[in-house]
């Protein structure tokens, strides 16, 4: 009798602890960044779209190790119900067109998605495979269609309503990171830095566009330009296959360079002054949702693990020249698709 009480006692004490969602099925390669307190924004460069300081507080989340690849979203592009019309994938059901996915290779020679006889495939870009590439050219809506794709996929609930775009957290499916759930990772542990590993930036760290003149973080050197290993084929995207430089404190890869990174939340300037403090979701409502993280083109500056700059958000198609001192970018409409936009996914633990 003493034996059966002692083991009632052990499954009630169980079944009492909250339930955590376990490492999901399908991809080992989502990382769990723990809860904790860390200092969004900084101080150091008088960049005053990331003031003032604010003390965040969140809760456990996965996050991708790495970008979503090429491949990965080719298999969502072969599973998904969808159409191209003039190069550009948009869900079958979107009648008006009104919400773009990506771009293929028919609507730009930048895209390294092909679609043949409604089969999409990954080009070859210089006789180098671009299958463990960054995805590229892809809408905020593109991203949160496959977030959606994978939820199902692997059993979970689907956090996007496709037909408002809203995003319930509450379900236990993947979804793109809050901007504080992205500062927070990408900062790997570590407070108060520029970058994921410390305060200064050269190539051998992370691709990116190097104008050491203009910056004295920037540690590149001459010459100065694109990642001279990435953009050697002479032939744009200058992106970098996911991992080729050293993982931040928290195991994941490319947080600083390489692609812009959507976010969930609606941009706002003063969103700062009024965020919660405790697991903040964005501004209720917006025109521009956030990218993070800077990108192959793109310079120390907009690298910055507190970077969120932006540009006119009526220029759908800014230039290639690389930012200099005194432009300001990162906020992009949804419709948006460009060749340094990416994204990578997270799920809250439920």
């Amino acid at each position: 009798m003493k034996k059966l009480i002692v083991i009632l006692a052990v499954v009630l004490s169980i079944s009492s602890l909250p339930c955590l969602a376990a490492r999901p099925a399908s991809d080992a390669n989502m990382i769990l960044i723990p809860a904790g307190t860390f200092q969004m924004g900084d101080s150091l460069d008088g960049d005053s779209d990331a003031l003032p300081v604010h003390t965040v507080t969140l809760s456990s989340f996965y996050m991708g190790k790495y970008d979503i690849t090429n491949r990965q979203y080719c298999s969502f592009l072969n599973s998904a119900a969808v159409k191209v019309v003039s190069g550009v994938v948009y869900a079958e059901t979107d009648n008006g067109n009104s919400y773009p996915y990506c771009d293929t290779s028919a609507a730009g020679s930048e895209s390294q998605i092909a679609c043949n006889g409604g089969v999409f495939s990954v080009l070859t870009k210089g006789n180098r495979s671009m299958v463990n590439d960054p995805m590229v050219l892809v809408s905020w809506y593109g991203a949160a269609a496959y977030c959606n794709w994978r939820s199902q996929q692997d059993g979970y609930k689907q956090c996007y309503n496709l037909s408002t775009w809203d995003c319930n957290f509450s379900n236990n499916g993947y979804h793109l990171p809050t901007e504080a759930q992205w500062e927070y990772a990408a900062r790997g542990s570590f407070s108060g830095y520029r970058f994921p590993w410390g305060d200064t930036i050269i190539h051998s760290q992370a691709n990116y566009y190097n104008v050491s003149g203009d910056y004295s973080y920037d540690l590149g050197g001459l010459p100065w330009g694109y990642d001279q290993i990435w953009s050697s084929d002479g032939i744009i995207p200058f992106t970098s296959p996911v991992g080729s430089f050293a993982a931040n404190g928290y195991g994941l890869y490319d947080m600083a360079g390489n692609v812009w990174q959507w976010c969930n939340d609606w941009y706002s300037s003063t969103y700062y002054s009024s965020s919660p403090p405790t697991n903040p979701a964005g501004p209720a409502s917006g025109s521009y949702p956030v990218l993070r993280g800077g990108s192959w083109r793109d310079s120390a500056l907009d690298c910055r693990v507190a970077s969120r700059y932006y540009y006119d958000p009526n220029d759908q198609y800014p230039s290639l020249s690389p930012t200099k001192s005194g432009q300001r970018r990162s906020i992009y409409g949804t419709n948006d698709r460009y060749i340094t936009y990416g994204f990578r996914i997270s799920m809250d633990l439920n």
